[in-house]
């Protein structure tokens, strides 16, 4: 990524804006839609991000608007990204999900 994150432990949404280039009203709509952006809130209800939210937000932004996603495909992106695809999961467990189904049928078989 081009853009430069400052060593700050927190963000106003107004620096993230400027960091990602869009608009405020753009972050609060992908924090709706995108889980993992949790920004810490204030007593006075003011969202302060930390560098791994404005790290994702700059994930999403290229996703959404140089790689051109949908929202539905960053977010399988993002899923892909961080090991929680259920393709993968299955992937995995491919092999024991025969021998279940295996067994399962000679039960089956048996009891019928």
């Amino acid at each position: 990524m081009d853009n430069i994150i400052p060593e700050k432990a927190y963000f106003r949404i107004g620096e993230v804006s400027k960091i990602l280039s869009v608009e405020p009203y753009v972050i609060r709509y992908w924090e709706t839609e995108f889980k993992t952006v949790k920004p810490v809130r204030t007593k006075a209800a003011q969202r302060l991000y930390r560098k791994k939210d404005v790290e994702e937000l700059l994930t999403i932004r290229n996703l959404l608007y140089q790689q051109r996603f949908t929202i539905n495909g960053a977010k399988k992106q993002l899923m892909k990204k961080s090991g929680d695809d259920e393709s993968v999961l299955t992937a995995g467990h491919h092999e024991k999900l025969i021998l279940i189904k295996r067994e399962l049928q000679q039960i089956r078989k048996i009891m019928s």
